[in-house]
């Protein structure tokens, strides 16, 4: 007996989207019952929304997909005057709405394929037992074509995110950071009949991240770090800043690519499928359709030839994979230490090469 799809709300939280939106919403249409959009921002983007709303057309957009793409009246948006507190009351906001029996949080710059977002449907169809699960994520830099990876991302597995959870009455998002949903007894569903990346993975199922994608994303997140509110704990500036003008917008330092700049990155082309509405989106802008400002990718394409990085990556690959095998925790300290140093040689290396 062919079991029914479960119902799965999409919540969004976008300020400033563009050009991802309307994209980010015709892929995810066909396997949803609900989509709520939470638009808007906190205080620490007033730099670049200065009266807590997107200013680049984002709401314009939204409402042209209500109007011309939403048949089925499975689009939501929620928007207030002035700023929202921070992103856990944004996330709270499309949890209340929500009415799917799943609710998967979904940023506007991350996309999954048709196949795997019908993959996840049906094996939650099947395995109705499930109460979370978390994707890995890969990230892209400057382009479709590349990728980036790190240490963070491998031996802190900071890849993982926490996405999808069982939605019922008397259940409640707790915070965004990390994405937590607690049921009707305060039970994180993480502690309970949960799916990690890792199982995930073996799905085949993976979190396409596009957020250094686009110059206008690399800028809007140094202005939004630049002004941390009243945490200053959370202040980067000037290093965010730095990274992007030595590390983003040229490859001065081409083993600190990702934003958390403060280990070890590196770049290598993409293989494999991209996620049908962001090739779209990517068409439009290469031919012009949308007007939107792209990196060049000479530099990278150049550095990606050498021998010598290619050589570099997969040695980084590999040590920094070592951190997820079982047993592996009672050497992390020497590793560390040893990999620490070594690391430090290799950027004053190339600093200087």
């Amino acid at each position: 007996m062919t079991q029914a799809a479960p119902r799965i709300t999409f919540g969004i939280i976008v300020l400033n989207g563009e050009p991802f939106i309307r994209y980010c919403l015709r892929q995810l249409y066909p396997h949803a019952h609900q989509i709520i959009v939470v638009e808007g921002g906190s205080r620490k983007a007033a730099s670049f929304a200065p009266d807590g709303r997107s200013t680049d057309g984002t709401l314009e957009s939204l409402a042209a997909f209500k109007r011309e793409e939403d048949p089925e009246n499975k689009l939501l948006v929620i928007t207030r005057e002035g700023f929202w507190t921070e992103k856990d009351e944004q996330s709270q906001a499309y949890a209340e709405r929500a009415t799917g029996d799943y609710l998967w949080q979904i940023d506007v710059d991350e996309f999954y394929s048709h196949r795997d977002l019908t993959k996840v449907s049906q094996y939650l169809a099947e395995n109705p037992q499930i109460d979370a699960m978390s994707f890995r994520q890969k990230p892209f830099f400057g382009s479709p074509d590349y990728c980036f990876d790190s240490y963070n991302l491998r031996a802190q597995n900071t890849s993982e995110y926490h996405r999808l959870f069982r939605w019922r009455d008397g259940y409640r998002y707790a915070t965004h950071r990390p994405p937590t949903v607690l049921d009707e007894k305060g039970v994180d569903l993480r502690t309970k009949r949960w799916m990690s990346a890792a199982d995930t993975e073996e799905l085949g199922v993976i979190l396409y991240h596009y957020s250094l994608l686009l110059p206008k994303q690399v800028r809007d997140k140094c202005a939004y770090y630049n002004d941390p509110g009243d945490d200053k704990s959370q202040a980067h500036a000037p290093e965010i800043v730095r990274w992007a003008n030595e590390c983003y917008f040229q490859l001065g330092s081409p083993f600190r690519v990702h934003n958390v700049y403060t280990t070890v990155s590196w770049l290598y082309r993409h293989s494999g499928d991209t996620p049908e509405s962001l090739r779209d989106m990517w068409a439009d802008i290469q031919s012009g359709s949308l007007d939107v400002e792209v990196r060049q990718t000479d530099d990278i394409d150049a550095l990606l030839r050498k021998r010598w990085y290619q050589v570099a990556g997969m040695l980084l690959t590999t040590w920094s994979s070592l951190f997820r095998l079982p047993g592996f925790s009672g050497l992390s300290r020497l590793v560390l230490g040893v990999g620490r140093r070594l690391r430090e040689l290799l950027s004053t290396y190339l600093r200087r090469a």
